[in-house]
């Protein structure tokens, strides 16, 4: 029985058993959605993808994406990820830098992901496939710190106020005042449904950011935290990076021209991480973003279902 081909990346991360993990099946042919959902759960791991051939002869692939409950119409880890193996399954093994366009099918629409490959890794870039949005959110600061459970004195800083934003997948943005109030933030659940809204299927994920780093040529630390049945950490959120733009744009509002940031995530968790994010001002609007990172394969073989 020759098996479905597949592959787990660690993601935003150039070592192993850092960033966020990634199942990525090859091999799709007769699976339908039930069954993508089962394999998913199988998997166990935050997304795993599903690689088909792309429905447009121009893209690369139709990527779709799953959670162990849900399937989701974009997500970031996943697309770097994803675009890195398939730039990786097309070149082989590279002894000068190779670069590569990777576009792929999602929900939220085509992603158009830059990679270069070389002999010591891999990084992938991609463009927003849509700008952020902010959502209506008339914010408690102090049920936020209750949720949190953090003093109501730690929710914001500057001018940095908690904020819900939408670039494919929405993210409620709560800032804390530094490394400390981060280090200590533990999700109150009962309490977090108060504050969180449901948009969609689920509660609102929580994603909590201070300007205080641990890594000197970091700009944000961040942790971000899904909420709603059975709270757990992810150490890489591509899709909370993009929608965090839209909060970076609103609040610092940055000088025209590209704005770039380094932001690192899962320390707390033993899974460093760091997220590169590119805004594109002009005349003090936002007209795009990217997000990129690296991406290390950590395993790879066959699946019989």
């Amino acid at each position: 029985m020759a098996g479905r081909s597949y592959e787990v990346y660690d993601v935003f991360t150039d070592k192993v058993l850092a960033g966020n993990p990634l199942a990525i099946v090859h091999d799709t042919d007769g699976l339908d959605s039930e069954a993508m959902q089962k394999i998913a759960r199988e998997f166990n791991l935050s997304e795993t993808v599903f690689v088909l051939a792309a429905r447009n002869p121009a893209h690369t692939a139709w990527a779709r994406i799953f959670t162990p409950d849900y399937e989701m119409p974009f997500a970031g880890h996943p697309t770097v990820g994803t675009a890195i193996s398939l730039a990786q399954r097309r070149f082989g093994a590279v002894e000068e830098d190779q670069d590569a366009l990777i576009i792929l099918e999602e929900q939220v629409g085509p992603v158009r992901c830059g990679v270069r490959l070389t002999a010591s890794g891999a990084f992938a870039e991609f463009d927003l496939p849509k700008l952020p949005v902010q959502i209506p959110y008339n914010y408690d600061r102090i049920a936020i710190a209750n949720a949190l459970r953090l003093e109501p004195r730690e929710i914001g800083f500057e001018n940095h106020v908690p904020s819900i934003w939408d670039a494919g997948v929405p993210f409620m943005m709560v800032p804390v005042h530094g490394l400390e109030s981060a280090g200590r933030i533990r999700i109150n659940q009962t309490a977090m449904k108060d504050v969180a809204p449901t948009i969609g299927h689920r509660q609102l994920p929580v994603y909590c950011y201070c300007r205080e780093t641990i890594l000197h040529d970091s700009h944000f630390h961040s942790r971000m935290f899904v909420s709603d049945d059975g709270t757990y950490e992810d150490p890489a959120t591509g899709s909370a990076t993009a929608a965090f733009a839209g909060a970076i744009h609103a609040f610092d509002r940055p000088l025209d021209g590209v704005l770039r940031l380094s932001i690192e995530q899962g320390y707390e968790m033993g899974r460093p991480s760091r997220l590169q994010l590119e805004l594109d001002i002009a005349e003090e609007k936002l007209l795009g973003a990217r997000i990129g990172g690296s991406a290390v394969k950590i395993a790879e073989g066959r699946l019989f279902a």
